[in-house]
């Protein structure tokens, strides 16, 4: 018998050649697999604008952005914050629809701001709140405060139902939450507390109705304006005699008008009297990294109490007047280098140029009154009395009326919030959502005391990915949820920095310079679609356009790993 050896026949192989190589080919991929994940779970880029000397995408998709007045230097692209920005036409290969992605970009914020910060990009169709934005908050003038600085927000929204109001309870013995802010990663609340024996404090929130009594730095009855300027907390005090609101007249009539700095610990140090006939500090902003104070809220109504307007901190307990336009000027705001005064005699708005000029925008029509300030998408909003009215403003003596809130006779707190526009209201303290003009949508009352004359939505806050109200008189504070979003709820850091907004499923999370910072988890993703046939904008959306520098936006269908993100700050 013989045997095949090794130098017998070979018995013919039963694969052809084309097949060994496929065979070899999907070995690889196999391989490649176990050594860094599937295949499929590969980002996919779909988008890289270097943004160094054009607007051009260097990837295959060749999505090349239309300019409009950006300017390009030193290998990035300047956004003046006026009118600049880059837009890409609608296409299939932007349309994120309810899959996973990654955007990652690095911008360049000043240290000193005379202007907000505005959006990264937008993708976002207002009209039916759906698509993605990526914006840094900047929010001057939410009637008494100053409630959000250099918050960076990631958000999602496919028309989806707004939440329920959720009740956080009252801090201390609030009657009026005057101001909510934003610091150092937590939400801070302000009070009028006008019983004889209390006196206006300052609380952080703890979670669920939990506030924390961080201190109550002056006798007077109300701590009004709260604000962060180069880094601080500051807190501006007020006479607040309750009549205004038709409530009983405080028990407490200790003077106000001093300003504060919190110094961690429930240690406060006094930063002075801005002037010695002021008794009500009623608005704090930061300017070119500079402290302004706004006065009058109370005005001749005090026996103290007089007109004398704007107000720049010089240290210690020193402060500079710097004029009045023979008005209140009340609350303030921040916009294109200039800030402006909201007043509440005949509803005046003031600018001031920062170098002692005060322009005269004069009145919004049917106004007597103006309470608050907010840039949408690109231009001045303002809250007033006596209708309610939203209205816009096209440079001085040109406003435009977009709506009134059902039969309300005062609109006042106003924030944007997940690509939207919300404000609060008197006499029910209601809630309303800006869906165009003359279309004002009802998202809640918040405030059901009985038997009083005023309820109202007074102060406004995004902090935690959600949007936060407090209310008179019942002086609860509630918060609400629309759509998904992250925010940072630390001030971005100037100078350059690495962002990463991630999209993974069910999940969103938020990075800069390669650590996550907020993440909300546990959603459906099949619930946000976010397909629509708006054209992507970079440095330009829902709040305004964008001030600063940018360079090396990517944007990826799937998910980079944290070791990627990390890798790519480097």
């Amino acid at each position: 018998m013989k045997t095949a050896g090794f130098g017998g026949k070979r018995e013919e192989s039963r694969w052809s050649p084309t097949s060994r190589l496929l065979g070899i080919f999907f070995l690889a991929l196999v391989v490649a697999g176990n050594a860094r994940g599937s295949l499929a779970d590969e980002p996919l880029l779909v988008a890289h604008w270097k943004l160094a000397s054009d607007a051009s995408d260097s990837s295959a998709n060749h999505l090349h952005a239309t300019n409009h007045g950006v300017r390009f230097s030193e290998g990035a692209a300047v956004f003046n914050g006026k009118d600049a920005y880059l837009e890409v036409a609608d296409s299939e290969h932007l349309r994120l629809g309810t899959g996973s992605f990654t955007i990652t970009v690095r911008v360049h914020t000043e240290e000193k701001l005379n202007d907000v910060l505005g959006d990264v990009l937008s993708k976002f169709q207002p009209a039916t709140r759906t698509g993605v934005l990526l914006t840094l908050m900047n929010y001057p003038g939410v009637t008494n405060a100053q409630s959000n600085l250099r918050n960076l927000c990631f958000g999602i929204d496919a028309n989806t139902p707004v939440g329920s109001w959720e009740d956080l309870g009252r801090p201390g013995d609030s009657r009026h939450v005057r101001s909510l802010c934003v610091f150092d990663g937590n939400l801070y609340a302000s009070t009028w507390e006008p019983a004889a024996g209390d006196a206006g404090g300052v609380y952080r929130f703890e979670g669920k109705d939990n506030w924390v009594h961080v201190g109550s730095p002056d006798k007077a009855n109300a701590i009004s304006a709260l604000c962060v300027c180069n880094g601080k907390l500051y807190a501006g005090s007020e006479w607040y005699d309750g009549g205004g609101s038709s409530l009983p007249l405080s028990e407490n009539t200790h003077s106000g008008g001093r300003v504060w700095r919190y110094d961690g610990d429930r240690m406060w140090t006094d930063c002075g009297q801005v002037d010695a006939e002021v008794t009500s500090v009623s608005g704090l902003v930061e300017f070119n990294g500079e402290l302004y104070a706004g006065t009058g809220t109370t005005g001749s109504h005090h026996p103290l109490g007089k007109n004398k307007g704007l107000f720049r901190y010089r240290g210690g307990t020193n402060w500079e007047s710097l004029g009045c336009p023979d008005r209140r000027t009340v609350h303030l705001g921040v916009y294109n280098g200039n800030i402006y005064a909201l007043s509440y005699d005949g509803g005046y708005v003031f600018r001031y140029d920062g170098d002692g000029k005060w322009t005269d925008y004069g009145p919004p029509p049917e106004t007597t009154q103006t309470y608050s300030f907010m840039v949408y998408q690109g231009k001045l909003h303002f809250c007033t009395w006596p209708k309610a009215l939203l209205v816009r403003n096209d440079g001085p003596g040109n406003w435009a009326v977009l709506g009134r809130p059902g039969q309300e006779t005062e609109s006042m707190a106003v924030s944007l919030y997940n690509g939207k526009l919300y404000l609060g209201t008197l006499p029910l303290a209601q809630v309303y959502r800006y869906d165009g003009v003359n279309n004002l949508t009802l998202v809640g009352r918040l405030d059901h005391t009985p038997d009083v004359v005023y309820r109202r939505a007074w102060s406004m806050a995004v902090y935690g990915g959600r949007l936060y109200c407090g209310v008179l008189p019942s002086g609860h504070v509630l918060r609400v949820e629309a759509g998904k979003s992250v925010t940072h709820d630390r001030a971005l850091e100037p100078g350059w920095r690495h962002i990463a907004a991630v999209k993974d499923g069910g999940s969103l999370r938020l990075y800069v310079d390669g650590r996550c910072v907020a993440r909300n988890d546990g959603f459906d993703p099949k619930a946000f679609n976010l397909d629509n046939d708006q054209p992507l904008r970079i440095g330009f959306g829902e709040h305004d356009y964008f001030n600063g520098r940018m360079k090396d936006l990517r944007i990826y269908r799937g998910v980079l790993s944290d070791a990627a993100i990390a890798a790519d700050t480097r």
